[in-house]
């Protein structure tokens, strides 16, 4: 577990323990105090009480009746020894000298039983309310009770049970937070990770997000975070790159212009300079090379425009209309071409410099007609995406090969007749220098797509009268 998640542990079981302890102590002392005033035990008491007055009773009127009949004051009946009741006979079989048994309805009278030769004589007297039978029943039955219920030691069985039930919503409570503290400290864990792997160079770093509470809130704001510095740094990159590009680019132009005026000059003297004779194939000579130093100078002009930069005029730009304007211009420089145009219907104006965006669209269009070729198709279209708008430049070509996906921004130096090696190059620095960027994206018609990015334009920048 990690660090987290363990001191949520550690933090329930300090909330939990002492409470637990005090609790189980405070119930226990209740516990016991509350058994030992139960009506068992009060009910121990009360039948030994009785059991004691009823056993002094008893004896009381034994004596009281024996001393009755030693005195003469009581009459007696007498019984043959083979006749009389069933308690009669029972004392004449026994042997017995005297005897004392209750009798009545339910032990209200006490006999006095005295053997004298062949007869037996009954001394009878009343107790009154006092029913000994039914006395001695009750007590006998109060005893069972409290003898059960002390076989059955509640102390123990109520501690035993209440231990038991405390211990397990317990245990269950710290499983259920152990649990969540896993599930809770993990996003944080993961946020932690993230944060390590970006500060340590790794701009890639991303956290899987979830949920929207606060953590998924945190989560949510990193990757963005992480997102925008990858392409901030990304396209710090790249600027630095087009930096060594631009001077080398000065330096070579300049090198290379110095070079092709004396040879220029040189051929013009030539043909100045030369017979009526060979005139013709010297004029013929000249002209190629003039041309070629022509390509030549075009190409340092190139990379002069590449190397320069150039004061940026940032003002609303209407992007559907100058899309619109872009295509309807190069149709008639490519009639073989067919073009298709959507447009989003609310697109805000952009803050940017109209001419850089015209170049950056011309390129497009013009590296997309080539690649498309006779019968081609292109695509155009503009829509808006979290306070940016998107043109996006589609055809019909062949695609871009991995080598050329990877090399796709970069200048370079081409020697196509119509190609320099740097449009792309241009384009994206005009989109970077205009607060956005291009993207390579998935071709919708089976060739290269490319996606413009580009702020969109607040009220106060659209119409900077207002208040």
């Amino acid at each position: 577990m990690n660090r987290v998640g363990t001191r949520l542990v550690l933090i329930f079981l300090a909330a939990t323990l002492a409470p637990l302890a005090v609790t189980v102590w405070v119930t226990n002392s209740l516990l016991e105090r509350s058994l030992e005033y139960s009506s068992t035990t009060q009910l121990d008491a009360v039948s030994k009480s009785l059991q004691l007055t009823g056993h002094e009773l008893y004896q009381h009127r034994r004596d009281d009746l024996k001393m009755q009949t030693q005195s003469g004051a009581l009459p007696s009946q007498t019984y043959a020894l083979a006749s009389g009741p069933a308690a009669v006979q029972s004392f004449a079989r026994s042997g017995e000298p005297e005897r004392f048994i209750l009798a009545g309805n339910g032990g209200n009278r006490l006999d006095y039983l005295v053997r004298h030769g062949t007869e037996v004589w009954v001394y009878s007297a009343d107790l009154g309310n006092v029913a000994m039978d039914r006395l001695a029943r009750q007590i006998a039955e109060a005893r069972a009770l409290v003898d059960k219920g002390e076989n059955r030691d509640l102390r123990r069985g109520f501690t035993l049970v209440y231990a038991l039930l405390a211990a397990s919503v317990w245990l269950v409570s710290l499983a259920l937070l152990v649990y969540f503290a896993h599930r809770i400290s993990r996003p944080i864990q993961q946020l932690t990770t993230g944060l390590t792997r970006l500060a340590s160079g790794d701009l890639t770093a991303r956290v899987p997000e979830r949920g929207d509470d606060e953590i998924g809130r945190a989560i949510q704001a990193f990757n963005g975070m992480a997102e925008r510095l990858q392409q901030t740094t990304e396209r710090l990159v790249y600027l630095r790159q087009l930096a060594g590009w631009q001077s080398l680019a000065r330096k070579t132009a300049h090198e290379v212009k110095n070079s092709l005026t004396p040879i220029r000059l040189t051929v013009e003297e030539m043909v100045a300079r030369s017979g009526a004779a060979d005139r013709a194939f010297l004029e013929q000579a000249a002209q190629i090379v003039v041309d070629e130093i022509e390509t030549l100078e075009r190409r340092v002009s190139a990379f002069s425009q590449f190397a320069a930069e150039p004061p940026l005029c940032p003002a609303p730009v209407d992007v559907n209309s100058l899309l619109q304007e872009r295509i309807a211009f190069l149709k008639t420089a490519h009639p073989e071409v067919a073009y298709d145009c959507l447009l989003a219907d609310t697109a805000p104006p952009v803050v940017a410099d109209q001419d850089l965006v015209k170049g950056i669209l011309t390129n497009l269009l013009e590296n997309a007609a080539e690649a498309a070729g006779a019968g081609g198709h292109i695509l155009g279209r503009t829509w808006t995406e979290n306070g940016h708008v998107g043109i996006e430049v589609h055809d019909s070509g062949p695609g871009l090969s991995e080598s050329a996906r990877a090399s796709l921004f970069e200048p370079t130096i081409s020697f196509k007749r119509r190609g320099m090696g740097l449009g792309l190059s241009i384009a994206r620095k005009s989109a970077l220098l205009s607060g956005g960027d291009i993207l390579l994206v998935k071709g919708e018609l089976g060739g290269a797509g490319f996606r413009v990015l580009l702020p969109a334009a607040h009220a106060s920048q659209t119409h900077p009268g207002r208040g």
